[in-house]
C-alpha cells in the first residue's frame, strides 16, 4: 500500500510539473472603474424645521432609523469638554416612560438595537431594525430624543466612565500626539479641545446637562434618514406622528475654526519608549470646497492606502515602521491632512526626513499614469463599499449633508476621482501639502530623540 502511495504521489508531481514551473503571466490589468449610483433620497420636511430623507436600499427586510441633530463638541464652552458625549451617555439612561432598559428591551423586540453617538459636530440616534418594525424604531427615537428623564441616579457612574476614558486615552502615545496636534492647530477653538480637564468632567451637573441639551437639540437642526426596506406611507405617517410636536429649538451659530498654519515641532517626553509617535499634518481645504475630492486622490496616493509612497517608503523599504497611515480628518467647513507613524526610537528623525521627501517628490514629479490609475481603482473600489450598506448610504447622505453639497455628488464622486491627471496630483501637492507650514507633533523619549529632530525645526519640549 505505501508504495502505491509513492508512486500515486510521483505521478502527480509530474503531472503539475509544467504549471508549477511555467513562467508567471502577467494578469490583464484592471478594467476602467464603472460608476455607481446611490439610490436617490425622497426628501420632505416638518412644520417644525426637521428635514427627513426616505432611501428605498436593499432586499433584506431590515431598515434603518437614524436621526442626526447638529449638536456636538463643537458646540461645548471652553470649560465644559465632553459635555456633550455626557448628554447622548444620559439621553440613553431613560425617558419620562421608559427606564434604559425598557429603551434595550424594546430595540431587542425590533430585532435590532437603539445606538447614541457623539462626534465633533453631531449627534445621532437610532438603530437597524426589521422592516415592518421601522414604524416602531422612528417613535422609539422620538422618544429617547424629545423626552430625556435626566436621572440624577445615573450621572456619577456615567462620569466615571468617562473618566477611565479619559485615563486610558492619557497614557497613551496616539492620544497625546493627537491632543497637542491639535491643540496647536486649532487652539482655543472647540476642535483643538480634545480631552476634558478631569476634575471637571466629574464635577459635571445635571443642570448643565440641560442647559446643554436646551441650547442645541431642536427640530430644526435635525435631520432624520430612514434606509432599507419599508412601507413608504406608514413610515412618513410614524414620522409626521413622533416628531411633530418638537419644538424648533435654537439656530446654530457657525463658528468656523482658522487653523494655525506654520512649521512649528512639539516633543512630549515619554522616557524609555521604545517607539516615537510621530503625527506630521497641515490645514487643507474642506470638503465644500472643488479641489477636495482630486486631493483626496493625492493623499491617497501619497499615504492614505496600502500602497501608497509613504507607507512603501517607511515600512517595506525602510522597516521603521509597521502601519503608518495619513489621513483627511474633517470637520464642519474645516479639514487637515496628516501622516501618523508609530517608529522605532533610533529612527525618528530618519523616518521624518523620508516622510517629507516623499512630500517633496511629489511636488517635483508627477507621478507615472499607471500608479494614479492603482489609487483611483482603490478609491472607486472603497467607494462602492462604503455604499453597500443601509448605515452607509446613510453616513454619505449625511456628508453630503453636513457639507452642503451638491444633490449629484455621491452620483458623480467616481467620475470625479478618475477624472483627476498625474499633473493634477502634482498641482494639489504643491498647493495644499506645503511641508513648511506643517506642525510636527512627536511622543517618545527626549533623551534619545530630540537631537534627531533638531534639523527639521525649534523643538518644543516643555
Amino acid at each position: 500500500m505505501r508504495g502505491k502511495t509513492t508512486m500515486n504521489a510521483a505521478i502527480l508531481t509530474l503531472a503539475l510539473a509544467p504549471a508549477a514551473f511555467a513562467e508567471k503571466e502577467t494578469p490583464p490589468p484592471a478594467a476602467a472603474p464603472k460608476g455607481f449610483r446611490v439610490p436617490a433620497p425622497r426628501a420632505f420636511s416638518l412644520d417644525n424645521g426637521m428635514k427627513v430623507s426616505f432611501v428605498s436600499y436593499g432586499t433584506m427586510p431590515k431598515v434603518t432609523v437614524q436621526l442626526a441633530v447638529r449638536a456636538g463638541n463643537a458646540q461645548e464652552a471652553a470649560d465644559q469638554v465632553w459635555i456633550a458625549g455626557l448628554t447622548g451617555d444620559l439621553m440613553r439612561e431613560g425617558t419620562k416612560t421608559r427606564t434604559a432598559l425598557q429603551i434595550s428591551e424594546a430595540a431587542a423586540r425590533m430585532g435590532g438595537s437603539l445606538e447614541v453617538g457623539v462626534d465633533a459636530d453631531t449627534t445621532e440616534v437610532g438603530g437597524d431594525v426589521l422592516s415592518e418594525l421601522g414604524p416602531e424604531m422612528v417613535r422609539l427615537v422620538a422618544d429617547v430624543v424629545r423626552n430625556p428623564a435626566w436621572p440624577p441616579s445615573e450621572l456619577p457612574r456615567l462620569e466615571a466612565d468617562r473618566a477611565r476614558q479619559l485615563a486610558v486615552a492619557k497614557s497613551q502615545p496616539q492620544p497625546l500626539a493627537q491632543e497637542r496636534f491639535r491643540a496647536v492647530l486649532y487652539g482655543d477653538h472647540p476642535y483643538g479641545r480634545t480631552f476634558p480637564d478631569p476634575d471637571k468632567l466629574q464635577a459635571y451637573t445635571l443642570d448643565q446637562v440641560r442647559a446643554f441639551y436646551d441650547a442645541n437639540f431642536g427640530a430644526a437642526r435635525a435631520h432624520l434618514y430612514v434606509a432599507g426596506r419599508f412601507d413608504d406611507a406608514k413610515m412618513e405617517a410614524a414620522v409626521r406622528e413622533a416628531f411633530a410636536g418638537w419644538k424648533r429649538g435654537n439656530p446654530l451659530k457657525e463658528n468656523p475654526p482658522s487653523p494655525k498654519s506654520e512649521r512649528s515641532l512639539h516633543l512630549i517626553d515619554r522616557p524609555a519608549a521604545v517607539q516615537s509617535t510621530i503625527i506630521l499634518g497641515m490645514p487643507v481645504i474642506d470638503p465644500s470646497k472643488p479641489d477636495y475630492i482630486p486631493l483626496a486622490v493625492t493623499h491617497t496616493l501619497l499615504g492614505g492606502y496600502f500602497s501608497s509612497r509613504i507607507t512603501s517608503n517607511i515600512r517595506e523599504q525602510k522597516g521603521y515602521t509597521y502601519s503608518p497611515f495619513s489621513q483627511l480628518s474633517w470637520r464642519y467647513r474645516d479639514a487637515y491632512w496628516a501622516e501618523q507613524a508609530d517608529v522605532t526610537t533610533a529612527v525618528t528623525g530618519a523616518a521624518l526626513k523620508e516622510i517629507f521627501g516623499e512630500i517633496d517628490r511629489l511636488q517635483a514629479e508627477a507621478p507615472g499614469a499607471a500608479e494614479l490609475k492603482n489609487v483611483q481603482s482603490y478609491m472607486a473600489g472603497t467607494f462602492v463599499l462604503r455604499n453597500s450598506t443601509r448605515a452607509g448610504i446613510i453616513a454619505q447622505l449625511q456628508y453630503v449633508d453636513l457639507h452642503g453639497l451638491s444633490p449629484t455628488y455621491l452620483n458623480d464622486y467616481v467620475s470625479r476621482v478618475t477624472a483627476v491627471t498625474p499633473a493634477d496630483v502634482q498641482r494639489l501637492a504643491q498647493t495644499y501639502l506645503q511641508d513648511d507650514k506643517a506642525t510636527i507633533v512627536v511622543v517618545g523619549d527626549k533623551k534619545v530623540i530630540e537631537e534627531q529632530l533638531k534639523p527639521f525645526a525649534k523643538v518644543n519640549a516643555p
